[in-house]
């Protein structure tokens, strides 16, 4: 069935029933878990740098982050697939590629942050892993305006125009 599809059709439908059904992905779902965890975190180490007893604060934040690295791998996972469905050569297929990069580079990016944090004392704001938590926040925030724009503009694993419809007859 899949080798009758175009390539914009095929981008609808799952290689494999793990990464959702037919207009439902799981990776749009799970990405929630990262930006979550990782907003929080910010919130936390802005909470610990202006308060006054910021160790719980910081290890907080630091939770908050290796959550968000796990959330991000789970995520990834899910992306995976849903890549594998995107034909080559494509302006998709290429906005993909960024947003990937651009995930990765996050993911480095609070990796680096938490095994900083790690080694620094609890009691004292470190400056630099909240630096780099910034700038891949940024980082997630740029690839997440491309994982829309693969959804919402390229339609990739959203169902095709025919089946939106009928939520409007």
């Amino acid at each position: 069935m899949m080798e009758n599809l175009t390539a914009h059709q095929r981008s609808k439908h799952p290689k494999s029933p793990l990464a959702g059904p037919y207009g439902h992905p799981l990776h749009p779902t799970l990405v929630t878990i990262p930006i979550g965890a990782w907003t929080a975190s910010l919130v936390f180490d802005v909470v610990a740098l202006f308060g006054s007893d910021d160790k719980p604060f910081l290890i907080g934040a630091q939770w908050l982050v290796g959550i968000g690295i796990l959330g991000a791998l789970a995520a990834a996972v899910f992306g995976l697939m849903d890549f594998a469905t995107l034909a080559g050569g494509t302006p998709a297929h290429r906005t993909a590629l960024i947003h990937m990069s651009l995930n990765l580079t996050a993911v480095a990016l609070f990796a680096v942050s938490f095994f900083l944090r790690l080694g620094s004392a609890k009691e004292d704001f470190a400056l630099v892993p909240f630096i780099l938590s910034v700038v891949g926040y940024l980082v997630v925030g740029a690839s997440g305006y491309l994982g829309g724009k693969l959804a919402y503009h390229y339609g990739v694993r959203v169902a095709d125009e025919k089946t939106q419809g009928e939520g409007f007859v």
